[in-house]
């Protein structure tokens, strides 16, 4: 099946009471059960809802998985799987992810007794000398947020099944449309479905993907005794966005090319982060595991000040200066106060993560519209 038709009838089944073929919301608490322990499958929703259950078969369809599992945010599908991991337990991850991801290692995992790692995952030689006997998971983003940088999934996951260790990839900022995976290796897949899934801005939602049968179980056992689920509403706008999402893929990744390209030639531009520049250390990488580039894209100003970077981020119209990403409006950004102020200055600018940085996330409008606003803002 071809990919816009997977997206399109990915978790799709018409009603059977009553032929709809949308899904229905199954806005309930609880189900009546004809006996005790007779109940069709349903008990409780936090265990289980129809619309979520039509909803986490789209997710396994859309990443090429065999299950799919429906979290209340992008941050609890990422802590459902540290919670694999025991105390003494050890994670590497980038040294560039996002923020809240960060956090949620460092501030409330930490303290729980699992080590976090962080090192360039641009080069896998990087991860292989950072393993050690307790390591058990590596946690990959890629493109990363905000400095669009690639890792090698399926390196990565050579290393990884060789150790026996857990490869979870986010792969938020690529989408099932660009990016697949669990087709490259990896054992999860991790989504902040809030973003491209949904689509629409209107929406919180995390997701998990794997194959493994008792990868799935650990998991669903985490989302139902943890309670990190979603409520049918949102799973209804999940499974409306997921049908548009590679037509909007298509028109992100088209207007990020243009935009990226128009402010690498800006005279006030002095450097902008985007996957697709032949030039990028790991363009070869993304061309071979990713089908397009998207769009997200960070840059930064020649006069590189923090006052300057916040006047062109407040002179904008159509780009709304706003946190999250992956909605049809385009959005502008300052990661160093907004989506990675939780990371400490000192390791943001180790990493390359400017004071000045901006981060865009690249709509649907009509480019050369985005075009003319953002000439205006720079001036």
């Amino acid at each position: 099946m071809k990919t816009g038709t997977k997206f399109i009838h990915a978790g799709a089944e018409p009603d059977p009471s009553t032929g709809a073929i949308m899904t229905p919301i199954y806005q309930t608490s609880t189900y009546v059960q004809e006996a005790p322990a007779q109940n069709k499958g349903y008990e409780y929703a936090r265990s289980q809802n129809p619309t979520r259950t039509a909803l986490e078969k789209a997710y396994a369809e859309i990443e090429n998985g065999k299950f799919g599992l429906a979290f209340s945010s992008g941050v609890a599908a990422t802590d459902a799987v540290i919670k694999l991991l025991s105390p003494g337990d050890e994670v590497i991850c980038g040294n560039d992810m996002y923020g809240g991801t960060y956090r949620l290692f460092t501030k409330v995992f930490q303290k729980f007794g699992i080590k976090f790692h962080y090192v360039d995952m641009q080069d896998v030689k990087n991860i292989a000398v950072a393993i050690n006997e307790n390591t058990k998971l590596v946690w990959a983003e890629t493109p990363t947020n905000p400095l669009m940088n690639i890792c090698d999934i399926e390196a990565i996951a050579s290393l990884t099944k060789a150790k026996n260790i857990l490869l979870c990839v986010d792969n938020t900022f690529a989408s099932p449309y660009l990016q697949n995976p669990l087709d490259l290796g990896a054992d999860i897949v991790m989504h902040s479905a809030t973003k491209y899934l949904g689509g629409h801005s209107d929406v919180i939602q995390g997701a998990l993907m794997m194959n493994d049968q008792k990868l799935r179980d650990e998991l669903y056992f985490i989302q139902k005794s943890c309670g990190a689920v979603p409520g049918p509403m949102d799973c209804f706008l999940v499974l409306r966005g997921i049908k548009t999402l590679h037509l909007r893929m298509q028109r992100h990744s088209e207007n990020g090319r243009k935009i990226a390209e128009w402010l690498r030639k800006h005279p006030k531009v002095e450097r902008v982060y985007w996957c697709g520049f032949e030039d990028h250390p790991n363009y070869a990488v993304a061309k071979k595991q990713m089908r397009d580039f998207g769009g997200m894209m960070s840059f930064e100003l020649k006069n590189d000040s923090v006052d300057e970077a916040k006047r062109v981020l407040s002179s904008t119209k159509l780009f709304s200066l706003a946190e999250s990403l992956g909605g049809v409006e385009s959005l502008i950004n300052h990661p160093a106060t907004m989506t990675h102020a939780s990371i400490p200055r000192e390791e943001r600018i180790k990493n390359g993560l400017s004071d000045s940085l901006i981060r865009l996330s690249v709509g649907v409008e009509d480019a050369d519209d985005l075009i003319d606003d953002l000439n205006r803002a720079i001036g």
